[in-house]
């Protein structure tokens, strides 16, 4: 397994590109499906997830073209079938093609998707949405099987927590509902709101995506379509952590503000300078790091994809900082790693109490999961000496070449093939 070598250090400088968002780019590749027209989807981020999700996508009978960032769906020709456990268990994202089969197909077997080592994230929200639109749902052998033989129908779906996922699933099936579906407590995050205004681009008739209340008109009319993906939020904001981290500078170009307010806010609370700029967002810091107390949240609230990073940059200021994980009960599996570079971290439940203002060291550190690992390579460009990350396909999950971004910026990063 590839691992990756860097010297900490050394201040950041530079402009780094924001990539699509793996987030949005997901279930847009799902809603592909709905339609047999063909979806054209630029601004894709070159990393596994959305390699896997296409390819899954081909499994099912959809003719994909790829261009770089580019992908040309084609759904016209498929049929409804069965994808195999062993195709979907690298990732949990292939749950979302099981409301647009459902939805043109009146039945779909979709594998349950395999474990996530941050925690348990379970399905059943996704399928009482479909059970609301009028879905019969079964566990069959490990397979999901959703039938609706007279259609879906469009009704009131409320959600128990504004779920991404099941807010995602419901919007996409209720798409081919007879009738009006009004979705309650749903997410709010701007992932839902850009497959919204992909659908829609699609044909479909969707308003209030981004609030708490969607209504979509079903029946939709399907058309060809293209679709620009919105830039990552959770990738910005990690870049905007290495020039935190490290004591640099750094532009972020195509990230949007607007989707960052949270993330801005603790920045600033924690000493860090924020600005706009023509192309995107400012982030530098030249004097000392601050103490945070961070609660993860729904959005628009803090986000749990950028706890781990943040909690690297505590590691770094001087003083104690709170950070409490709502969202995943397994999100801290990062601490013992942290541990092996000097970071003074005690879990309290739910809490983490991080010790800060002692100098991170050089380790051997074992990266967990996406956001564990991008974690550690936050610590150890603050790190001093060489630190070395094993298990780095992780981060080829959700971060479009990291080390040759970092390295353009003036970071000391190897990738070491073995």
């Amino acid at each position: 397994m590839d691992r990756l070598r860097i010297t900490g250090g050394k201040p950041l400088q530079g402009a780094v590109t924001i990539a699509g968002a793996k987030n949005a780019a997901l279930p847009q590749i799902a809603a592909a499906l709905l339609s047999p027209h063909p979806l054209e989807l630029s601004n894709l981020p070159l990393v596994s997830d959305v390699e896997n999700m296409l390819q899954v996508a081909e499994l099912y009978g959809a003719s994909v073209t790829r261009n770089a960032h580019t992908a040309v769906i084609d759904a016209s020709a498929m049929v409804s079938c069965e994808v195999s456990y062993e195709t979907v268990r690298r990732m949990r994202a292939t749950v979302l093609f099981l409301g647009p089969l459902l939805a043109r197909f009146g039945e779909a077997r979709v594998s349950l998707p395999g474990g996530c080592a941050i925690g348990a994230r379970p399905v059943d929200m996704h399928l009482k949405a479909l059970e609301m639109l009028g879905a019969d749902i079964g566990i069959e052998g490990g397979l999901i099987v959703a039938r609706a033989s007279d259609g879906l129908k469009g009704t009131r779906v409320i959600l128990s927590s504004p779920s991404v996922g099941a807010t995602e699933t419901a919007m996409m099936a209720a798409t081919a509902a007879r009738g009006e579906t009004e979705i309650l407590n749903a997410a709010r995050e701007p992932e839902v709101a850009d497959l919204a205004a992909c659908l829609n681009a699609m044909g479909a008739k969707i308003e209030g995506a981004g609030t708490h209340r969607i209504i979509i008109e079903g029946g939709t009319a399907w058309k060809a379509a293209a679709h620009h993906v919105i830039p990552d939020r959770i990738e910005a904001g990690t870049y905007a952590v290495a020039a935190a981290i490290t004591g640099g500078a750094l532009e972020l170009v195509n990230a949007r503000m607007e989707n960052l307010a949270a993330v801005i806010q603790a920045l600033e609370v924690m000493g860090v300078n924020v600005w706009p700029s023509d192309r995107g967002l400012v982030v530098s810091r030249s004097g000392t790091l601050r103490t945070t107390d961070l609660t993860t949240e729904p959005y628009p609230g803090f986000p749990t994809d950028l706890q781990a990073q943040f909690m690297a940059l505590a590691c770094c200021a001087d003083g104690t900082s709170l950070i409490r994980e709502t969202i995943f009960e397994n999100r801290f599996m990062h601490v013992p790693e942290l541990a092996r570079l000097g970071a003074d971290i005690t879990l309290q439940g739910t809490t983490a109490v991080v010790r800060g203002g002692k100098p991170l060291k050089g380790a051997q550190v074992m990266a967990t999961d996406l956001r564990a690992s991008v974690c550690l390579v936050l610590a150890a460009l603050a790190a001093e000496g060489e630190t070395i990350i094993n298990r780095v396909y992780h981060i080829d999950r959700g971060y479009e070449q990291l080390n040759r971004k970092l390295a353009q910026c003036g970071a000391t990063i190897e990738r070491l093939q073995t």
